[in-house]
């Protein structure tokens, strides 16, 4: 837990001193690596077998929610990032 939360503030403390460089490359490096952890979750949950096993009790209901959660997630975070884009690219224009 410690170790956590001591690389959370040392990245804290590494974004406040390098502020002032143009890490516009930061952004895809960070969405490459949460891709990554996704993936590499999907491969320990397909590997489990109590999980896979599991899977009938959890039952239609549970799978709907959950894509629907990650389905709303999805679009929300895509609504966002797409108005911010349009936001700061008319800042760009003016």
């Amino acid at each position: 837990m410690f170790v956590m939360i001591g690389l959370m503030l040392t990245g804290v403390l590494l974004g406040y001193l390098l502020k002032k460089h143009k890490l516009s490359w930061i952004h895809k490096v960070i969405t490459l690596l949460i891709w990554l952890l996704l993936f590499l979750l999907g491969v320990d949950v397909g590997g489990n077998q109590e999980i896979i096993n599991g899977l009938h009790t959890l039952g239609l209901e549970a799978i709907v929610i959950s894509v629907g959660a990650v389905l709303g997630s999805v679009v929300a975070a895509w609504v966002l990032w797409y108005r911010l884009y349009k936001k700061r690219k008319k800042e760009d224009i003016a």
